[in-house]
This record gives C-alpha cells, sequence and structure tokens, in this order.
C-alpha cells in the first residue's frame, strides 16, 4: 500500500526535511505533493487523491489552523489523517488541534517519530515490531 501524502510549509527546506524523513522512516510513499500554504494545499486536495498531510501552522495567505478548520468542512476529508509540524507547540495550540484530530509533532523530529505517527494513523506496519 503506498501512501500519497501532501506537505504544506511555506519554507521549502522544510517541505524538502520531511520528504526526506518520510523516506528515511521507509514510508511507502506513493506520490507526494507540495504546497507554501494552506490556500495551496486545499487547491493541492481538490485536485488529487491524499492519504495524510503534514502542515505547518504559521505560514502567509491561510495558516494551518485555518486550512484544518476548511479540511474538516468538507465531507469527503472530514476524517483525512492531519499532522502539524511546529516548533509553536503551548499545550493549548496542542489540545485545539487534537480537538480538530490533527496530531502533533514538534521540531525537530526523527524518522522513528515519524514512522511511528503513520503505524498508528494509517496502520502502516514497517515489519520492524519483534
Amino acid at each position: 500500500m503506498s501512501v500519497n501524502i501532501l506537505v504544506v510549509d511555506d519554507s521549502a527546506v522544510m517541505r524538502a526535511m520531511v520528504i526526506k524523513t518520510l523516506k528515511l522512516a521507509e514510508t511507502p510513499v506513493g506520490e507526494i505533493y507540495q504546497a507554501a500554504n494552506g490556500r495551496e494545499g486545499l487547491d493541492v486536495l481538490q485536485n488529487n487523491w491524499v492519504d495524510l498531510v503534514f502542515a505547518d501552522i504559521n505560514m502567509p495567505v491561510m495558516n494551518g489552523e485555518e486550512m484544518i478548520d476548511q479540511i474538516r468542512t468538507d465531507p469527503a476529508w472530514k476524517e483525512l489523517p492531519i499532522v502539524v509540524i511546529s516548533t509553536e507547540g503551548s499545550k493549548t495550540r496542542i489540545d485545539s488541534l487534537h480537538k480538530k484530530g490533527a496530531e502533533f509533532v514538534h521540531k525537530p523530529f526523527t524518522p522513528e517519530i515519524i514512522r511511528t505517527l503513520l503505524e498508528e494513523m494509517l496502520g502502516i506496519d514497517h515489519g520492524q515490531h519483534a
């Protein structure tokens, strides 16, 4: 099973780091789509099948939390797994994201963190368990 992933971050370097980490985590990746803000992310979702979204919070045009709110209003995307990757991780913000059905990962992150998260969210078994 390959997974189509959307990476939404205004930093091209951070998008590249997320993609590299997905590969290091041995994720069975299909297509990887990229967007520089929430508005572009929504456009990608309108035109492509996506199984999982990685998003930053602080972006121009439309931030990550606004994008999540828009995603959750569409019945087709209501259950779409979303992971927010950010340095901004106050308990209040993380609680708010969890209520919206999103997971949270602090920057910096490791392939192991991403692998575990994908196993939990998508049921991907990397075959490395005893």
